[in-house]
């Protein structure tokens, strides 16, 4: 609802500045063509004996009519609407998206060589290595200065990846030639699909023979595992320059471009033993979309902020999205709480899932006294549970 009403503002705002502005829009076009009609009665008047009795009399003709037009007047009314607007907006903005983020600050033990690291591998990620190694030399970590080379590497990745958006396949597939064996003990087909897209490129330039030729060279070692697929591409063979309307026409859709662009970006990432997106865009990102919960969390507690400065955990659930999960996460479903290290899941005979703790207050602290598993009917032995690990 909140921001259904900052948008309805904001179309309100739009619509009095689009009315305001053909306003002023007409108001000058009228103004215009009375100065033109004032210009052209007086040049035509100009040898006239009597020029300068005429000439007073166009002056006060245009004076009148300036007046009758009254610009001013028209302007005034629809400037005030606009005004009216934009500042009902502005209030909108400022009561709904408090500007003062700092309410949400809670003091947080960084490890600030960490933090350092992260910073200095985005600088490297990003291409700017003078400017990661400024840094470096101001924060003074040595330590992944020594690991330049590995970021210069995946920076070669990321020109990589984008000449395959201009079409030009020839850096990926020298790569992935390159790393074919690691590839493979990943399980990883990318290198048959850079040789199918060649393949295909080949072909849609009407050259069969040459598509053939690629074919039998890089495409009969995939020949055994995928042998479906490389008997679509042949059968493509037969379809040269009708590609468009043969049945395997979908082969041919840029998206297999864009897809691929960026599975090769993951699986190269993975070899180097690396995240596909920069940690610290990541938690930035993160950051940016739970901020509005805890910003209402902080305003709840206001009044209490030697509690919320000492909390280890959020009373509230902060949804982040399913791109912002990269492991599991287990609840108890008796207390409620997220496992943690001091609190791990833990697997009863029955085969349900309760916390440490859940199950340490179920056996009045006991391990030798048996408990009722709260989902089932199955008597529960301290001693036969077992951790899980995530």
């Amino acid at each position: 609802m909140e921001l259904n009403s900052i948008k309805d503002a904001f179309d309100n705002v739009i619509k009095k500045q689009t009315l305001s502005s053909s306003k002023c829009e007409e108001a000058i076009k009228q103004i215009t063509q009375e100065v033109e009609h004032t210009l052209s009665a007086i040049q035509s008047t100009f040898n006239d004996p009597s020029f300068q009795a005429d000439h007073k009399l166009i002056l006060g003709e245009m004076k009148t009519k300036l007046k009758e037009i009254a610009p001013l007047v028209q302007l005034e009314d629809t400037q005030k609407e606009l005004n009216m607007a934009l500042s009902k907006y502005t209030k909108l903005l400022e009561k709904h998206f408090n500007p003062d983020i700092s309410k949400s600050f809670t003091n947080v033990n960084f490890d600030t060589s960490t933090i350092n690291q992260i910073i200095t591998s985005h600088f490297y990620r990003e291409g700017m290595f003078d400017v990661g190694d400024c840094f470096v030399n101001e924060t003074h970590q040595e330590s992944i200065s020594a690991q330049k080379a590995h970021f210069l590497e995946m920076y070669e990745i990321q020109e990589l990846v984008e000449s395959m958006k201009s079409c030009d396949l020839g850096p990926a597939i020298k790569w992935v030639t390159k790393n074919h064996e690691k590839l493979q003990k990943n399980g990883s087909d990318v290198e048959l699909k850079l040789h199918r897209l060649q393949f295909m490129k080949i072909l849609q330039q009407g050259s069969r023979d040459e598509a053939l030729k690629y074919g039998r060279t890089h495409l009969s070692p995939f020949a055994t595992q995928h042998i479906p697929e490389i008997q679509k591409l042949m059968a493509c063979l037969l379809w040269v320059g009708k590609l468009d309307s043969s049945p395997y026409s979908e082969i041919l859709s840029p998206t297999h471009w864009a897809k691929l662009a960026h599975e090769l970006a993951q699986q190269l990432y993975n070899l180097l033993g690396e995240s596909y997106d920069s940690p610290l865009r990541v938690t930035v990102a993160a950051g940016i979309q739970g901020l509005p919960t805890l910003l209402k969390l902080m305003n709840v507690m206001n009044g209490r902020k030697q509690e919320w400065q000492s909390m280890k955990q959020l009373p509230v659930p902060v949804d982040l999205g399913m791109e912002f999960q990269f492991h599991s996460i287990f609840v108890c479903p008796v207390s409620r709480e997220q496992a943690s290290e001091d609190n791990p899941p833990m697997l009863l005979s029955c085969g349900h899932v309760l916390c440490k703790q859940s199950i340490t207050k179920l056996s009045r602290n006991n391990a030798t006294r048996p408990f009722k598993c709260p989902y089932c009917p199955a008597e529960i032995e301290v001693g036969r549970c077992r951790q899980l690990y995530f």
